[in-house]
């Protein structure tokens, strides 16, 4: 009875709209924009859950790395040849890119031949097809009068799922398509073609690579639009391709830069995401398939499947008296009559009526004018919700760039190939359309792919062979950066040589090893008020020091920063300490104690030749000061002399400090086994405790030495030593040395590992010949040698495009903070490309991952020389105290050793590595060089009084 009501019902509808009736009855087809953006967000689930090693299992979209990790970039040149197995027949190619002189495109000439695949070698044993194979690339060659002697680079398109761990490497996981090859599932199907060149003899072929169609269509539209980044194919079969994050890729190793992902999108669906969207027609196609329950969006979207749809929609319609007057011939029950083709044919804009009215009379029908209608919108209905959820597919894969990249708008290329895409007369515009409205914040262009995958297979093999090359000679550039263990104890060796000889009187050694008149560190006495001055760049800071000793012993600070105008950095010493001596009259005011004569400790960065802790003669000015009338005087002196002429405070100068020892008192107050210190920034030294006896350019002479007299009228020996000091020396045991390492190499010790680009940094110095070791391992000098490096890779085109910009030819402009921003573990490379834009510099992805390289091997390598050579001070304190082991602590200053990522964990490991009898413990210096200047003030101060 239901049945009958049900049968009146739609009978009364017969006259209605016949679009409407077939609206009325395939409404679930019909997904609106909110379904479409629920569809997408399950896709993008699926998708995280498929790219995770530990999800991976029982996703739906297998995310399949196809360790094709570069699209062409144009540079692409040469002859290569593809084969395209994936059809009833398959085709070999020969694709020639040329890139002709004058010309901004790049021509490209291609030369194919389709070979039939005879239906027992798809069903018979897989060795028999790949030696089909084989012989048709032969005879291609030989048609061609291509030269079989020569080596040919070869990329094998292969559209079937497989499961692949290199770019040349991977293994069949399940044959489609009519494909049943025995013995072939679970093999490499790279080797397996390259043994069946080897059987077919003759031919010299490498095959470079494995590609999937999908991924060849997207390499192929690359080559015209190095915006494509997505690959879609909607024909027979429907799948998608795009470039992921590699940081995102579970099951691959690696986290810079970028791999295409073959999604396998048309399995999404069959965990029963998509059951809600499931029509009784998708579920009749599922169950009369050959793999029910597998492809479920497949088989709502491909070409194989759409006509069956329309087919198993009208038969319903028909039987239930909607279309035909319920007459349903043999012709409409029988699978396969409505092919995909007959869809697009009857959806045509002119002739499509007169179409669908020829097909239906085909299938033995009388159609009214009014059943050509309602057929077909039928087929507009199907074919409009597979565009629909092709573009929520795509929508989730395009939201998912722009979130990986963490842009607001996203410009980027989809690369389509597929007969429904082609040759459906709307099913592009449409599909177009739903994507631009689902993801507005996306810019897309879709490009048609005129050449097929193959091309793309060849693409693959040009840029594998590109990246191939340009790696090997990247890597040859900086091989000569990376040290052997026999290099770096090589380096340990000759530091200690310098070390030795610097201490000997009369040295000429490059490592000055200069004396500081420093003999102990703080012990926890120390107390008072102190002053203390700290000179060393642009910026000259005062510091007021108040030290308490005992059980709340501590050190607090107050100070202020005065800017060095540089009219005075570069004018009169006079005007300069005249300056200095003003900015300590405005500190005491700032303070309220102008009239307290208080101990003073100077930090002055700069080289001096100590003969007391209180006199300190300029060797030279570095960091941009010229001040006159300063090199060969003692600089204490000279800022008496200043004091003296403003005649408002009066202080006790009591020490002159280099600031690496600055640095090794400041934390010896926290660690009483500091005895080391290290600055690593702008500049590179190491200073450290050093048994007297060694230190022969300080031991005293016989006989009672002349005495003189300073500017303050207090007695002096003839080497400069104050005469209380020189009395007292006898009872001290060490005393701190400031090596200056960074002169070690100027006497060419260090020439085997100096390269060439650090000899183009040294040229360009204002200190020619000098300073080498500090050129190698300072923040001052690292930049310019990336800079240099990347200059060079430029020029050679492996960077850049070859386009030398004026900014890589400034020198100075790759300063060594980008390498500490742009090796950072947290930074991905598209704050790296920022940071190269920023210095107008267009980089690609695979130039950002050279940059990064070209960095990590220039900061790598100063790490280990600074790393080397603070084993040979160890070992030498080591042996120095005849210690089987040695514990001791370095205090550690300096932006390079602070700041950068990797730069403090590959010196300590180096030292381990080196001098693995010393236990060292690193103590960053919180307050710098000027509390310790003040400290050591507090020092020789206690160490006066009790002598």
């Amino acid at each position: 009875m239901f049945a009958v009501h049900l049968f009146s019902f739609y009978f009364s509808k017969l006259q209605e709209d016949p679009t409407k009736k077939v609206d009325r009855f395939l409404y679930a087809m019909r997904l609106h924009d909110d379904q479409l953006r629920d569809i997408s967000a399950r896709f993008q689930a699926e998708m995280k859950k498929g790219l995770s090693a530990e999800s991976n299992a029982a996703a739906t979209l297998k995310m399949l790395p196809t360790h094709v990790c570069s699209t062409p970039d144009g540079s692409e040149n040469g002859e290569f040849l593809a084969v395209d197995l994936g059809g009833s027949k398959f085709k070999v190619l020969q694709v020639k890119v040329r890139k002709e002189a004058g010309r901004v495109r790049r021509s490209v000439e291609m030369q194919e031949q389709t070979y039939p695949l005879p239906k027992e070698l798809l069903i018979g044993r897989g060795v028999e097809l790949f030696d089909h194979v084989s012989e048709c690339l032969k005879d291609f060659l030989l048609q061609k009068k291509i030269s079989l002697e020569k080596k040919h680079p070869l990329g094998f398109t292969f559209s079937f799922p497989c499961q692949q761990t290199a770019l040349n490497q991977g293994l069949l996981l399940n044959w489609s398509k009519n494909y049943w090859a025995r013995g072939l599932q679970g093999k490499d199907m790279v080797n397996t073609l390259r043994q069946a060149i080897s059987r077919a003899g003759g031919m010299d072929v490498d095959v470079l690579a494995l590609v999937n169609d999908t991924v060849g269509t997207m390499m192929t539209c690359g080559f015209d639009d190095q915006h494509c980044e997505v690959g879609l194919i909607i024909g027979t079969g429907t799948n998608a391709c795009y470039m992921e994050e590699l940081r995102h890729i579970d099951l691959v190793e690696g986290d810079e830069g970028r791999m295409c992902v073959n999604t396998e999108w048309g399995a999404f669906g069959d965990d029963g995401a998509l059951d809600d969207y499931l029509t009784e027609f998708d579920r009749d196609i599922d169950a009369a398939s050959i793999n029910p329950g597998k492809q479920c969006l497949e088989k709502m979207v491909s070409g194989l499947y759409l006509g069956e749809l329309v087919r198993l929609v009208v038969l319903k319609m028909t039987k239930l008296g909607l279309l035909f007057d319920g007459r349903v011939t043999d012709a409409l029950r029988t699978k396969g009559k409505i092919t995909t083709a007959h869809v697009a044919a009857m959806e045509q804009y002119k002739d499509g009526l007169k179409n669908t009215r020829d097909i239906l009379l085909d299938l033995s029908l009388n159609p009214s004018p009014d059943d050509c209608i309602a057929v077909q919108h039928v087929c507009t209905v199907v074919s409009f919700r597979s565009s629909n959820l092709v573009a929520a597919g795509l929508a989730a894969i395009l939201t998912r760039i722009r979130q990986n990249r963490k842009l607001k708008t996203l410009r980027i290329t989809v690369g389509v190939d597929g007969t429904v895409y082609k040759t459906h007369p709307q099913y592009a515009k449409r599909l177009h359309k739903v994507v631009r409205r689902l993801v507005p914040d996306c810019h897309v262009r879709f490009v048609l792919s005129e050449s097929g995958s193959s091309k793309g297979a060849a693409m693959v093999t040009a840029v594998a062979q590109r990246v191939t090359a340009r790696r090997h000679q990247v890597d040859e550039s900086l091989s000569s950066f990376r040290l052997s263990r026999d290099q770096l104890r090589s380096v340990k060796a000759r530091m200690r040589a310098g070390l030795e000889a610097g201490l000997k009187s009369n040295s000429h050694s490059p490592v000055k090893m200069l004396p500081s008149y420093v003999f102990r560190t703080p012990d926890g006495t120390e107390c008072g008020k102190y002053l203390a001055l700290d000179l060393g760049g642009t910026n000259f800071r005062v510091l007021l020091v108040k030290i308490r000793s005992g059980l709340r012993r501590s050190v607090r600070l107050y100070n202020k920063l005065y800017p060095i105008p540089l009219e005075i950095m570069q004018g009169t010493g006079e005007e300069l300490f005249d300056h200095i001596v003003h900015c300590i009259s405005d500190f005491l005011d700032y303070v309220g104690m102008k009239k307290a004569r208080l101990p003073l400790g100077f930090t002055f960065s700069f080289p001096c030749l100590q003969a007391a802790i209180n006199v300190g003669t300029l060797v030279s000015w570095t960091k941009g000061f010229k001040a006159t009338d300063c090199e060969g005087n003692d600089v204490v002196d000279m800022l008496r002399e200043a004091i003296k002429r403003r005649n408002e405070f009066d202080v006790d100068i009591v020490a002159i400090v280099n600031d690496t020892v600055g640095t090794m008192m400041s934390c010896a107050y926290e660690d009483p086994q500091c005895e080391i210190g290290l600055i690593a920034g702008t500049g590179s030294n190491v200073c450290y405790m050093e048994e007297l006896r060694n230190i022969e350019k300080v031991k005293m002479e016989e006989g009672e030495p002349e005495r003189k007299q300073d500017s303050d009228g207090e007695d002096k020996t003839d080497d400069g030593m104050d005469r209380e000091a020189k009395n007292g020396l006898g009872e001290m045991q060490r005393m701190c040395i400031n090596t200056e390492w960074g002169g070690l190499g100027e006497d060419g010790c260090l020439d085997d590992i100096i390269t060439e680009y650090d000899n183009a940094v040294d040229r360009e110095s204002i200190n020619h010949g000098r300073q080498r070791f500090e050129k190698l391992t300072s923040g001052l000098y690292l930049g310019e040698v990336v800079r240099q490096v990347l200059l060079d890779l430029t020029r050679r085109g492996l960077l850049f495009k070859g386009r030398v910009t004026e900014a890589l030819k400034t020198p100075g402009i790759f300063e060594t903070k980008y390498l500490s921003q742009i090796e950072s573990d947290r930074l991905a490379l598209l704050q790296v490309r920022s940071i190269l834009q920023h210095l107008g510099l267009d980089s690609t992805c695979d130039d950002s991952i050279i940059v990064k390289e070209v960095c990590g091997a220039v900061s790598r390598r100063a790490a280990q020389l600074c790393g080397a050579g603070m084993a040979a001070v160890v070992d030498k304190i080591r042996e120095n105290r005849g210690l089987d082991q040695l514990n001791i602590t370095v205090g550690v200053d300096g932006t390079l050793y602070k700041l950068h990522p990797h730069f403090s964990t590959v010196l300590q490991e180096t030292v381990v590595a080196l001098a693995p009898q010393c236990y060292v413990t690193y103590l960053l210096s919180e307050e710098g060089s000027g509390r310790g200047a003040a400290l050591i003030t507090a020092v020789a101060r206690r160490d006066q009084v009790e002598m």
